[in-house]
């Protein structure tokens, strides 16, 4: 064949591939949200869907409990081996004391009518007129009537040093407010727990940058994305909650989800030792546990006798990571929403004895009123 002729051949095979090239669909980059990779380790998997040893979530929310079917919400929690449920959400959302007050006395009473002996509910507080003349005294007032009534301890939300609870002049009630001190001395005289959740995640409050470590969640979930001024910096919010721990010895406190320190055990051990009236819970951070097995086994040693157990947001499916985490020694192993954590976790392989502990142990010491004989020695 002719050297012209090759060079023809050539020609046309090369104009036909730069013709179905430009013909050829076009592969958009994948995005961060789209990549999904299944794992090809291959290790051993022990899904748990039930607790070795039946547990107390101390921290729940049940938003209908006055009309509540509550012996189907018993039967979910026998499916996971779930002793008790602690409602935290006794006085519902609204910041009306006559509203709150007819909630709770509903809640209790559908508890005492079905199930006495599994459902605990905790009160909360209304701000409503708060800075006004009395407001102490009457919060005071009102907390002693709801104990009175069945409820086993006080939850704080969030709301509290956010801008959703502002005083009588219209200004940001801080958590250390003065005007609650009443309020938290109370709580320590009637042998009450106070479970308080302070603040959210630290990340919030970064840059919205590629180095943010919650960037899908904050994508996804704009609403929980914090400036330095909404309201104040993370750090000024969590000081003030560490001031009415220091200043109220007595008073028992649940740190919730852990503070937002799970992500810092160094710290958090810190602040267990300058607070011996604290205790945390473990809602919603075990993601952060999952991946630092070995310090967060050893945090879980030491702090045996004042860690709960807690989930918050009531998906019976969930609880399934928390039982892997804390029981396995799984590797590897996905949580179960990727915008709120993209890594892979470890189980901590917790001894049965911290176990019983973290599951119920530490919450009947500090919670009145529980029955134990729902749970083993």
């Amino acid at each position: 064949m002719r050297r012209s002729t090759l060079l023809l051949l050539f020609g046309l095979g090369l104009w036909n591939s730069q013709i179905l090239a430009q013909n050829a669909p076009v592969e958009a980059p994948l995005g961060f949200e789209e990549y999904d990779p299944v794992s090809t380790l291959k290790v051993e998997e022990h899904v748990l869907t039930r607790a070795k040893y039946p547990f107390i979530d101390v921290h729940n929310h049940q938003y209908r409990m006055p009309d509540q079917d509550l012996n189907q919400l018993v039967a979910q929690m026998d499916s996971m081996n779930m002793g008790i449920m602690v409602n935290l959400s006794g006085r519902g959302w609204t910041q009306e004391w006559s509203e709150g007050t007819a909630h709770l006395k509903g809640s209790l009473a559908n508890v005492a009518k079905t199930q006495p002996k599994r459902l605990a509910v905790f009160t909360n507080l209304q701000f409503k007129g708060f800075g006004e003349k009395g407001w102490s005294e009457r919060a005071v007032q009102q907390l002693e009537e709801d104990v009175k009534l069945g409820a086993k301890g006080l939850k704080i939300y969030k709301s509290l040093g956010f801008s959703g609870i502002k005083d009588d002049q219209g200004k940001r009630v801080p958590v250390n407010d003065k005007r609650l001190d009443p309020v938290w001395a109370k709580c320590g005289a009637l042998g009450i727990p106070v479970l308080i959740h302070t603040a959210d995640v630290p990340s919030f409050w970064d840059p919205l940058d590629r180095y943010n470590e919650r960037w899908l969640e904050l994508k996804t979930h704009p609403g929980r994305r914090r400036s330095l001024n909404d309201p104040i910096p993370f750090d000024s919010l969590i000081a003030e909650q560490h001031d009415i721990f220091r200043k109220h010895p007595k008073t028992i406190f649940i740190n919730a989800h852990m503070g937002w320190y799970a992500n810092n055990l160094k710290k958090l051990d810190s602040l267990m030792q300058a607070f011996p009236n604290t205790y945390v819970e473990i809602g919603a951070v075990i993601a952060e546990l999952g991946r630092q097995p070995r310090a967060a086994r050893a945090f879980f040693e030491k702090y045996q006798d004042r860690v709960l157990f807690g989930k918050d947001s009531w998906v019976p499916a969930e609880y399934n990571t928390y039982f892997r985490v804390l029981e396995t020694e799984d590797e590897y192993f996905p949580y179960h929403k990727k915008y709120h954590a993209f890594w892979r976790m470890y189980g901590l392989g917790l001894p049965d004895e911290v176990l019983k502990k973290l599951y119920y142990k530490n919450a009947l010491a500090i919670i009145p009123g529980l029955d134990k004989s729902l749970f083993p020695n």
